[in-house]
């Protein structure tokens, strides 16, 4: 299983929903999750069939209005 995760700026539990099944329906093979409650708005990707394609999914949320940025591992 691969595992990213990223920090954000989102916000309200609404806005994380709303970029949650857009992530899921562009990247299917993807289980996505949000802690609101850390520091860093954490944005998890689990992946089980593939790499995760950090790059094109930053460019997703950022066309969603979204910052987000790999945290090091």
């Amino acid at each position: 299983m691969n595992v990213e995760v990223f920090k954000t700026d989102v916000n309200t539990r609404r806005y994380a929903n709303k970029l949650l099944n857009q992530i899921h329906k562009t990247f299917k093979q993807y289980n996505a999750n949000f802690d609101l409650d850390d520091c860093d708005k954490i944005l998890r990707i689990q992946c089980n069939e593939d790499i995760i394609k950090s790059g094109t999914l930053i460019s997703f949320l950022q066309v969603n209005g979204c910052f987000a940025e790999v945290l090091p591992g």
